[in-house]
């Protein structure tokens, strides 16, 4: 390692390293609250625009307060904390309920106004704003109460006994479904314009795959080389930046030309780079997200249980995440103690996103977690001064209000991959089971199969629950209707009740790819363990 857990570069190879930590991570950040827009009813105006700006803004402001917390608190792992995709069909799901159906506008002039006015869902009369702010209240208080479920995991220690009946083979669907059930999110902005869409995804498959392990010489500095000319994969670690520049740059050029459609009716309208410009102007140089900035959140059952799912499926994600950073940081295996406190602040993160109101909750970021195998560098440091970026950018609306502008099929393209990768990261989790079990085969195929069947019967047949009390028909449906949930549930029912040895199951080889081997004596592990994990005020208890 270049930079170990504890080391400090100096100031101005920080801001470097920091920089190059917030650019991978801020693509996957923009994608959710603009995949969110649609389902919170989020007008396609130069209103709606302004409030995807801010949600941005606030997830880039609550990304770098998590970050850095749980870097200097909380695990005390080189680990970014961002917006997560597990909690995306819980809220698709929320937001599918009769009740936050989008309304129709009303006509022009109504109330003699001259903004546009909407007949919400229970009959009250409002404007664009409300409508989308109204929704994502009931978005905010699920996750800030569901978030409690996690602080509660991590104050008690409970973590190690949840493990004990989470295995590969709940892993593999939950994670796998959460991808799967998005396909819908990423044909509805590549199919606005597909050439672009799959120029997109064909960048960014090119740089991730195909020139992964061509080096560029980049000026670099080491405390032993000083300043000199090193060999960087910069195709590997910034694939997506590089798809997102030149698919912006080609939307540029072809709409300067007018090779793209003028009228909105047209579907590749929305590939050109001028439909939202109008949002950079509109947005204010400086605002500061606070608590309830969308109104006082509003807590129902339904959100609540539905955010459960994400709520597990992040903090099972993140323990992976934990042994993984540790690993590739060079650090020692994080005692119990570490990841009750990462599980911990992880919720307090999830609580924070919750009440200000990013639209997703926070969990840790394992695109960076790979940069740091790259690039040799695992300081704590580092991570911290990327958090600070993400934090003082958030303030800046300027600067959230220019990704709005990224074209429909640019984003389209993205999801396609990111999306899939999500789906195949969960998939992987198989390689630890024994595939040759029909146990297993069972377990994986009818779980998979009902996540993705169940959730299209229940969209198809909206109001099909009906037990005479709104608020269980709510429950079950928002149940029903997250893939994730219904695929999980049964992965942990049947994994759990069907006879089965653990090498079967494949938790032994699980917990061996988690722990490791260790090759140092008890004696050196314990006080590498208590060096780096150690928090920075004196304590007696962890």
């Amino acid at each position: 390692m270049l930079y170990s857990v504890d080391d400090t570069p100096a100031w101005y190879t920080c801001i470097v390293l920091g920089l190059q930590h917030y650019l991978i991570a801020i693509g996957a950040i923009v994608g959710l609250p603009l995949i969110l827009a649609g389902p919170l009813c989020i007008a396609n105006d130069d209103e709606g625009d302004v409030a995807r700006a801010l949600l941005i803004s606030s997830l880039f402001f609550v990304s770098g307060i998590c970050t850095m917390l749980q870097t200097t608190f909380g695990i005390r792992l080189p680990i970014m904390q961002g917006g997560t995709f597990s909690f995306l069909p819980p809220t698709f799901a929320i937001l599918s309920l009769p009740h936050n159906k989008c309304p129709a506008p009303l006509p022009p002039g109504f109330n003699n106004v001259s903004y546009t006015l909407y007949n919400d869902t229970d009959g009250s009369i409002i404007d664009g704003t409300e409508v989308w702010q109204r929704r994502i209240r009931e978005v905010q208080g699920g996750i800030a109460v569901a978030s409690c479920l996690q602080i509660l995991l991590g104050f008690t220690g409970a973590i190690g006994f949840l493990l004990r009946f989470i295995g590969p083979l709940t892993i593999a669907p939950s994670v796998a479904l959460i991808g799967l059930d998005l396909f819908s999110a990423a044909y509805d902005k590549a199919s606005s314009q597909w050439g672009i869409a799959m120029f997109t995804a064909f960048v960014v498959v090119v740089c991730s795959q195909y020139l992964k392990n061509i080096k560029v010489p980049t000026p670099t500095f080491s405390r032993r080389k000083k300043c000199h000319v090193s060999w960087t994969p910069v195709f590997k670690m910034f694939p997506v930046l590089f798809a997102l520049v030149l698919a912006w740059l080609l939307c540029l050029i072809l709409t300067s030309t007018n090779a793209l459609p003028t009228s909105p009716s047209h579907p590749a309208y929305r590939a050109r780079t001028d439909t939202r410009i109008n949002v950079i102007r509109n947005a204010p140089w400086f605002r500061f997200p606070y608590p309830g900035q969308w109104g006082l959140p509003t807590v129902t059952v339904a959100g609540v249980i539905g955010m459960m799912a994400g709520v597990v499926s992040g903090f099972v994600e993140s323990i992976g995440d934990y042994y993984a950073c540790a690993r590739l940081s060079g650090a020692p295996n994080p005692p119990t103690h570490a990841i009750n406190r990462g599980i911990l602040t992880e919720g307090f993160g999830c609580m924070l996103a919750g009440v200000i109101g990013t639209s997703t909750a926070t969990t840790s970021f394992s695109e960076n977690i790979g940069a740091i195998g790259i690039t040799r560098v695992g300081s704590r440091r580092v991570l911290q001064v990327a958090g600070f970026f993400f934090f003082v950018l958030g303030m800046l609306s300027k600067f959230g209000s220019i990704f709005v502008t990224i074209p429909d099929p640019v984003i389209g393209g993205l999801f396609c991959v990111m999306f899939g990768m999500i789906a195949a990261v969960g998939i992987s989790n198989l390689q630890y089971v024994d595939l040759n079990s029909s146990r297993n085969l069972f377990i994986i195929g009818f779980s998979l199969f009902m996540g993705l069947t169940v959730p299209e019967w229940m969209k198809a047949n909206k109001g099909v629950i009906q037990t005479g009390v709104i608020e269980i028909d709510q429950i079950i449906t928002v149940f029903l209707e997250t893939a994730m949930l219904v695929g999980g549930l049964l992965a942990l029912f049947f994994d759990n009740t069907i006879p089965g040895t653990e090498s079967e199951r494949g938790i032994v080889r699980w917990r061996n790819a988690q722990n490791g081997k260790q090759i140092l004596d008890e004696k050196e592990l314990l006080q590498q363990e208590a060096a780096c994990y150690k928090l920075p005020f004196p304590t007696s208890c962890c």
